[in-house]
């Protein structure tokens, strides 16, 4: 692996509630290369989002440092796009203005930035929508446009929170894939936080397992399935359970994954279930 484009070195964070002091994260150490698919994984209140703030510089480590790019990460930067759980779009925009406000803080001439949302709306496949209102759009629609604003500025590092959690399964296997494409295309490296092991396996290069109170990393699971991956392929399985084994050690889950965890070197015939897509 190369060397460290996004780095948390033994970061700990604690919080006063009164006269008590809660620590939500504990000694947490996790190193993301340039160009990788990170994902992270764990039940509520493991300190998912606790991490992917500190990465993302809107909150501060109280042990511990953050680097990006070497630099350490004390305050927000246009180096780092963020997408989070609700699109958070402001209803009295359109889209494209909505997206235009990642471009707020740049110096870039107005016929540029034009150009890069209208660039940005394309890729996430909203080029028809620029002018309509948020209240005008599907929740999967509105999730692309809330992308589209954390790349318009093309940052190189791009962290997602729980973006897809609110969808409906169909909508969020469709936008899976088309992240998974803009990853693809873009070469951002991306840390996505989520509670969901089948997206976590999906679509990471490697699945950090979060064990809870307070939040550790338990395990760092690599997932060396070549792309594009299958849903429903024998080593997605695989993966998957593995990532199960470890948060049942964590105590989060109450009963282990059915049988054995194997290696398995190539997809092998299972019952077929016909997918719509």
């Amino acid at each position: 692996m190369s060397i460290s484009h996004l780095q948390a070195d033994h970061v700990t964070r604690r919080f006063r509630i009164g006269n008590d002091t809660l620590t939500a994260l504990d000694d947490v150490s996790v190193n993301v290369a340039r160009g990788e698919f990170i994902t992270i994984v764990g039940a509520s209140g493991c300190g998912k989002s606790t991490l992917l703030r500190l990465l993302a510089g809107l909150d501060v480590a109280s042990v511990g440092r953050v680097r990006h790019g070497g630099k350490e990460v004390t305050e927000p930067s246009l180096e780092r796009g963020i997408v989070f759980q609700e699109p958070r779009l402001f209803p009295w925009l359109t889209v494209e203005q909505n997206v235009a406000l990642g471009l707020l803080n740049t110096k870039l001439p107005k016929a540029r930035k034009a150009d890069l949302v209208r660039e940005h709306l394309e890729l996430v496949g909203l080029g028809g929508f620029a002018t309509v209102y948020p209240h005008q759009l599907s929740g999967g629609m509105a999730q692309r446009a809330g992308i589209a604003r954390g790349l318009v500025n093309s940052p190189n590092v791009l962290l997602l929170d729980e973006p897809f959690g609110a969808l409906d399964a169909i909508t969020k296997a469709r936008l899976q894939d088309e992240l998974q494409e803009i990853w693809a295309k873009e070469g951002v490296t991306m840390v996505l936080v989520t509670h969901d092991v089948e997206e976590a396996v999906y679509l990471g290069d490697r699945v950090v397992v979060m064990s809870p109170r307070p939040g550790r990393v338990r395990e760092i699971i690599p997932v060396t399935i070549e792309r594009p991956r299958r849903r429903t392929s024998a080593a997605i399985a695989v993966a998957r359970d593995r990532v199960l084994t470890s948060l049942h050690a964590t105590g989060e889950i109450a009963t282990p994954p059915l049988g054995p965890i194997q290696e398995v070197e190539q997809d092998q015939p299972r019952p077929a279930i016909a997918i719509a897509r």
